[in-house]
């Protein structure tokens, strides 16, 4: 048997979910994926995943073992490029995931010079504003705007969020404008719906905390949409200064309450912690804490 090969065939099954689709990525059967790994079972005298008909979960052995494989089986890929040059250069996929606003104001603009920069890395962008799990999806990177919820996660601080509360003039003009947080039970919110306690919302003003219960018509887990609802002057928004300072600018959006500040989420780069990081992975997240707004 050979066990680097079991070794990886095992890690991508646990991070694919699925023993045909990894069968698929190292261009094999599934039944070829299913005898390596089972071969590797036997040969350390564990069980390392736990079978049914429809499914497989990783067993407490597993688990360990799973993290040990990444940190081998990545300390042997940057000790081959090391190999191949004097000054390793990074090279590779890395598969990240991010909020869909996120990537299309903020990734998409500055990916052109992370290639020329990097010429031999790869990126495989996964644009979904719902959680994503870093091992069951494959993913490399996670871009999140929420505190670190996993102790097996590394956060890289990128840059704070700071929050704002908008609405278009002409809502504004047939509502009038709220001048404190309690005024926003008064009016139409459009609430994001993605957060834990949706309906609250969280300000500070000369360091005392105020929240309030705010309600609407309409509620999206989509920042895109929620913007564009609330350029149709339909109701009040809060939304991060990154996603609607040219529309501020413009005048189609209006910041009220400007001296509460709004709940402040910084968004962190996240990653499995382990011995070793993959220098494709160091090098992407090095250029996003350099290139990324710093407010």
């Amino acid at each position: 048997m050979d066990q680097l090969s079991a070794m990886r065939a095992f890690v991508r099954v646990v991070q694919t979910g699925s023993f045909s689709a990894t069968g698929r990525e190292m261009n094999t059967s599934q039944t070829t994926i299913s005898k390596k790994v089972a071969a590797l079972e036997k040969k350390i005298g564990v069980k390392l995943l736990a079978r049914s008909s429809r499914d497989h979960a990783l067993t407490p052995a597993g688990a360990k073992y799973y993290q040990t494989c990444v940190d081998i089986l990545g300390e042997l890929d940057e000790a081959e490029t090391e190999a191949r040059s004097e000054v390793a250069s990074p090279q590779g996929t890395v598969r990240i995931s991010a909020p869909v606003a996120f990537g299309r104001i903020l990734l998409a603009p500055i990916m052109a010079e992370f290639f020329q920069r990097y010429p031999d890395i790869k990126v495989d962008l996964r644009l979904s504003d719902r959680h994503t799990d870093l091992i069951s999806d494959g993913i490399d990177v996670a871009i999140r705007a929420r505190q670190l919820e996993d102790s097996t996660l590394v956060a890289r601080h990128l840059f704070d969020n700071p929050m704002l509360v908008l609405a278009a003039p002409s809502y504004l003009d047939r509502n009038g404008t709220p001048k404190k947080p309690d005024d926003l039970t008064q009016h139409n919110c459009l609430i994001y719906s993605g957060m834990q306690e949706v309906n609250i919302w969280r300000f500070t003003k000369e360091d005392k905390e105020h929240s309030v219960a705010v309600s609407g018509n309409f509620q999206s887990d989509n920042g895109d949409v929620l913007l564009e609802v609330a350029l149709t002057g339909m109701g009040i928004v809060i939304l991060p200064i990154w996603m609607v300072e040219s529309h501020i600018k413009a005048g189609r959006l209006k910041q009220i309450m400007s001296d509460y500040l709004g709940q402040n989420l910084p968004f962190n780069a996240v990653y499995l912690q382990s011995r070793y990081t993959p220098l494709k992975v160091r090098c992407l997240i090095d250029y996003l804490k350099d290139k990324l707004p710093s407010t």
